[in-house]
C-alpha cells in the first residue's frame, strides 16, 4: 500500500517534535513529562491525556488525526481535587467519560486517606466537563474501562481487580472483585517490585486483550515492562501471551528506560500501535515521556512490538486518506500575559482549592504572594521537553513581595533566584543558600533568565532586559529527580511570589536551543 508523505510539522519555539517531515518520526511523540498516556480513538480523531498529579489545571486533553502532531484542547479538571493518577477515557452512547483515581489531598485534611476513583463526563472532548463524581472505589489506581460481550460496562483496576458499572457509567453496580493474577517474570530479573497495574482492555476480533504493567515504575531501568493476556470473555479465563513481556528495557544501555504502562490500539488504516511511557537515558529530569511503537500480530493472534531501536526513525502512521495540511505539534510556552487568562501551558503545583484567586491580570500577570519561600508558595509551572533551553521573564515587585524564576522539581528540590527589591536570594537543592549573596542591584523591576544546557544551569539578571549580568553560581541539575517520594515528577520552569504583596510578571519567553 502506498501512502502520501506527511508534510513537515511546524516547530513551536524550536521545541522538540517527533515528525521529521520525511515520512518518518522519532520518539518521543510527547517530549517532557507526559506519563501514563490514556488514548481514545473516535473515528478518525484521536485524543490523549496524561497523569497530572498535583498540577492544576490538570488532565490536558490533546487531539490528533495522525498520532504524531497533537494540539491541546484544554484541561478536563480546572479545579484541584487531589493528586491525579493514571486515568482512562472512553466514549459510550455518544458521551465521553474519564475515570480518574486520586489521592484526595486537595479535599481532605487526612494524609492517610485512601485513593478514590472519580468519573467526569462531557458531550465533547473539548468540554465542558461535569463535576467529578465519586464512584466509591477505594484503594485502587489505573482504571481501564471496557464494555463486555454481555453489553455491561466494567472498570478494571490495579491488582488486577474489576467492578461492574451502571449502564450510565456514573456509579458502580456490584462489589470490586479479583479478576487476574498477572504474568510472572523470572525471579532473577532486576526490577523494583511486582506492582501489577495499568490494566487496559482492547477488543480485536473475538478476543479481549488485557495489557498490564509489572516491575515497578521508576526503579531500576530494566524494571517496568508491558505484558499481555487474552480471553474470549470479559470474565476470563485469561491466557498469558507467550511473548511476554512484549515491551521492556532489557539493558541499561538502551536509549529509553523503564518502558511501560501501554495501551494497544488501532490507528489509521488498520495499523496497530502501542502508546506508553519511558525515561530518556541521562534525562530523567524531563520525566516520563510518551513513546509510540508499531504493533504486529503473529499468526496465532498475539501482539509483537515492532519498533526495535527507538533511537532510530520509524515510518509514520498512514494518514487518514485526504491530503494532509502542514500541522503543528505542541503548545507555545512563551506568554506575555496579555489575554486576561492563563495559557494552557500553566498549572499551579499542589494548589489550594481557591488558588486561582491569587492571580489577576493588569498589564501582565499579577500574582499575590504566598508562603515564606518557593517550597510553600504553590509556584506556577509549565512542562518542557527539550534538553537545552532558555527561559526569561520580567517582574515588578509590589509591596515587599519576593518574586523569582526557578527550575522546580518539587517542594523539596528546586533551584533558581528570587529578588525582593533589595537583594537577591539564591536557591539550590530546594533551599536558600545562606552563605551566598549575589551583588544584584536594588530594584523594583528586574528581568531574570535561566539557561539549562544539558543539565548545566546558568542564571542572569538585568535592569533593562538588554544588558545582562551573569549570576555568580552555576548548577548541575542532573540529579534533580532522585527524591523517591517525588519519582513521578519532572524539572519545570516556574514563577513564584512569596512573602507579602504581589509580583507582576510580564513577557515570559521560552526558547529551545536545539541539540
Amino acid at each position: 500500500m502506498t501512502h502520501q508523505t506527511m508534510p513537515p510539522a511546524v516547530s513551536l519555539e524550536g521545541q522538540r517534535r517527533a515528525d521529521l517531515g520525511d515520512g518518518t518520526y522519532v520518539n518521543p511523540v510527547f517530549a517532557g513529562d507526559h506519563p501514563d498516556p490514556a488514548i481514545l480513538r473516535d473515528g478518525d480523531d484521536y485524543y490523549v491525556t496524561f497523569s497530572s498529579f498535583e498540577s492544576t489545571p490538570g488532565l490536558i486533553i490533546w487531539h490528533s488525526r495522525d498520532l504524531l502532531n497533537w494540539q491541546p484542547l484544554g484541561p478536563a479538571l480546572s479545579t484541584p481535587i487531589g493528586c491525579v493518577f493514571a486515568v482512562d477515557m472512553c466514549k459510550v452512547d455518544g458521551r465521553y467519560f474519564i475515570y480518574i483515581p486520586i489521592i484526595p489531598t486537595a479535599i481532605s485534611p487526612d494524609p492517610t486517606a485512601p485513593v478514590l476513583t472519580y468519573v467526569i463526563h462531557a458531550e465533547s472532548m473539548a468540554g465542558p466537563w461535569s463535576e467529578p463524581i465519586n464512584l466509591g472505589i477505594e484503594g485502587h489506581i489505573d482504571p481501564g474501562h471496557v464494555v463486555g460481550e454481555d453489553g455491561n460496562r466494567y472498570l478494571f483496576l490495579s491488582g488486577v481487580s474489576r467492578v461492574r458499572l451502571s449502564d450510565d457509567g456514573l456509579a458502580t453496580n456490584g462489589a470490586v472483585e479479583h479478576a487476574y493474577d498477572g504474568w510472572r517474570y523470572p525471579e532473577d530479573w532486576v526490577v523494583e517490585a511486582y506492582a501489577l497495574e495499568g490494566p487496559k482492555l482492547t477488543r480485536r476480533g473475538d478476543w479481549f486483550y488485557l495489557t498490564t504493567a509489572v516491575g515497578g515504575t521508576s526503579g531500576p531501568p530494566t524494571g517496568h515492562m508491558v505484558t499481555v493476556a487474552r480471553s474470549r470473555s470479559i470474565n476470563g479465563p485469561w491466557e498469558d501471551c507467550p511473548h511476554n513481556p512484549i515491551i521492556r528495557t532489557w539493558d541499561a544501555n538502551e536509549p529509553w528506560w523503564s518502558k511501560g504502562h501501554a495501551t494497544l490500539f488501532e490507528g489509521p488504516h488498520g495499523q496497530w500501535w502501542s502508546i506508553y511511557h519511558g525515561y530518556e537515558k541521562g534525562f530523567a529530569t524531563l520525566g516520563r515521556q510518551t513513546l509510540l511503537e508499531p504493533i504486529a500480530w503473529d499468526e496465532d493472534g498475539w501482539p509483537r512490538a515492532g519498533g526495535g531501536d527507538l533511537s532510530l526513525p520509524l515510518a509514520v502512521p498512514l494518514p487518514p486518506g485526504s491530503p494532509a495540511e502542514v500541522q503543528s505539534h505542541g503548545m507555545l510556552l512563551s506568554d506575555d500575559f496579555s489575554t486576561q487568562r492563563f495559557g494552557t501551558q500553566w498549572s499551579f503545583h499542589a494548589p489550594s482549592k481557591d488558588e486561582y484567586l491569587r492571580a489577576s491580570f493588569n498589564d501582565g500577570l499579577v500574582l499575590e504572594a504566598r508562603g515564606s519561600g518557593p517550597s510553600d508558595s504553590s509556584p506556577l509551572t509549565c512542562i518542557v521537553g527539550d534538553r537545552r533551553y532558555e527561559i526569561t521573564v520580567e517582574m515588578d515587585l509590589i509591596d515587599g513581595a519576593q518574586g523569582g524564576l526557578l527550575l522546580y522539581y518539587s517542594d523539596r528540590l528546586f533551584c533558581g533566584m528570587g529578588h525582593d527589591g533589595g537583594h537577591m536570594t539564591s536557591y539550590r537543592a530546594g533551599r536558600a543558600i545562606p552563605y551566598w549573596r549575589e551583588p544584584a542591584p536594588s530594584a523594583q523591576t528586574l528581568h531574570l533568565r535561566i539557561v539549562n544546557d544539558n543539565h548545566i544551569v546558568t542564571q542572569y539578571y538585568s535592569l533593562n532586559g538588554s544588558d545582562w549580568t551573569r549570576h555568580g553560581l552555576r548548577f548541575n541539575v542532573e540529579g534533580y529527580n532522585t527524591n523517591t517520594a517525588d519519582e513521578l515528577l519532572s524539572l519545570r520552569p516556574a514563577l513564584f511570589a512569596v512573602g507579602t504583596g504581589e509580583v507582576r510578571f510580564r513577557n515570559f519567553t521560552y526558547r529551545a536551543l536545539g541539540d
